[in-house]
């Protein structure tokens, strides 16, 4: 095998030194570009979550209220006034009131209802 002039390996070097400095550099452009998205996500005012989180709970004791709905089988999503149902009722008559009952809770803006009625097994 030949020698190598020591002018080769100085270049060689140089080549991997570069190339290690230019993928540095691009790993940390994309971890500083992605940092805001997630610092931003993280700080969500903690009053929006607290107000978000009372609303549920009023609308759920709205349904506790009224004895004919069984609540037990109703999810109720809350974002900034806007309530969102989901679940089962044992009667498509509950499907109703369960919106009506929850677009009387004080704060509700609106409200979206993906009730089904439940199905007996089998069916």
């Amino acid at each position: 095998m030949r020698k190598m002039k020591p002018n080769v390996y100085r270049c060689a070097a140089l080549i991997v030194v570069l190339t290690m400095g230019a993928m540095i550099q691009a790993t940390e452009a994309s971890a500083a570009a992605s940092t805001p998205s997630v610092a931003s996500a993280a700080s969500a005012p903690v009053a929006t979550r607290t107000q978000n989180r009372a609303l549920r709970r009023s609308v759920y004791a709205a349904f506790a209220k009224d004895k004919a709905i069984d609540a037990g089988d109703i999810g109720v999503s809350a974002k900034d006034g806007d309530i969102t149902l989901t679940g089962t009722v044992g009667d498509a008559a509950h499907i109703g009131k369960a919106a009506e009952l929850a677009s009387g809770v004080p704060g509700v803006r609106s409200v979206t209802n993906k009730l089904t009625v439940k199905r007996p097994f089998g069916q």
